[in-house]
């Protein structure tokens, strides 16, 4: 398929590596990632802040590669104090993107902080800091896992888009009628901003279908059944896989999705095939 990069940007996340090994590993990513030229890499945030430090190292690394970095930022269990330092040190890096989320709390942990929604802390950057912020947040096309009601749920997004979101990207999916059905509903309830679609690869079908089970995620059953009739056989996991996200992929931007954001689990290699079977990879 051939697709202008002027059109279909692409964006990246990660996720704080635990180890010195992992740090070693996303470095590498990294690079081999930045040769797609990618609008951003995005770096996600543990529950209640669990991984703040860690964040803030892989952004500060990210920026220092000369590339684009959105941390992810949290309310729950965070202060305005705590969120106006984090935002401080993010803008004394020249960093002035960020993925606004509710967040999750920590095990036993029963209190939010003084913020309770995402829309809190979308109006809280903006009143504190101003425009000079690009601020994603999260959009769920089949709906957030916790949320009973499929209307409440998209009132939620649009309060966060009111409240001075950018722009969006949604929560990982394999049904393209389910996000342009996202898009068409909250356009009509006055939601403009672009919504990029976040597509999982197939990097691990075991741990993406747990994800799915957890989150509320349809894999469709021809998907689910051929993955699980592979069983051991990584190579045909692989290549289905690739085929599955591809087509997935060529819908999205056929329909005319604003970009696409990869969920990379830390790693390149098929985030890479995709870029290039999608016409998404800069040109040698």
């Amino acid at each position: 398929m051939n697709a202008s990069r002027k059109t279909v940007p692409v964006s990246f996340e990660f996720f704080p590596p635990n180890t010195p090994v992992g740090d070693d590993k996303l470095k590498t990513v990294v690079q081999e990632l930045g040769a797609m030229k990618p609008e951003f890499f995005s770096v996600t945030y543990g529950a209640g802040g669990s991984t703040r430090e860690k964040t803030l190292n892989t952004v500060s690394a990210i920026a220092r590669a000369g590339f684009e970095a959105a941390p992810h930022l949290s309310c729950v269990g965070s202060t305005r104090d705590s969120l106006t330092e984090i935002l401080a040190t993010y803008r004394a890096q020249n960093i002035r993107r960020l993925v606004a989320l509710r967040g999750d709390l920590p095990s036993g942990t029963a209190t939010t902080g003084e913020f309770r929604y995402a829309t809190d802390l979308v109006r809280f950057v903006r009143e504190t800091q101003g425009r000079d912020w690009v601020i994603e947040v999260a959009a769920y096309p089949e709906y957030h896992p916790q949320e009973r009601y499929a209307r409440r749920d998209l009132q939620h997004y649009v309060d966060k888009v009111k409240a001075g979101a950018d722009s969006a990207i949604t929560q990982f999916f394999f049904n393209p009628d389910a996000y342009f059905h996202f898009v068409e509903e909250t356009r009509k309830l006055g939601a403009e901003v672009p919504v990029v679609p976040g597509i999982m690869p197939f990097h691990n079908y075991a741990k993406i279908a747990q994800f799915a089970a957890r989150d509320g995620i349809d894999i469709p059953r021809w998907v689910a059944l051929k993955m699980e009739g592979f069983m051991d056989d990584a190579a045909s996991i692989r290549a289905f896989g690739l085929d599955v996200v591809t087509g997935l992929c060529e819908k999205l931007i056929a329909g005319g999705a604003p970009g696409i954001h990869f969920y990379t689990m830390n790693q390149s290699a098929v985030t890479i095939e995709l870029c290039k079977r999608l016409g998404l990879a800069p040109k040698d």
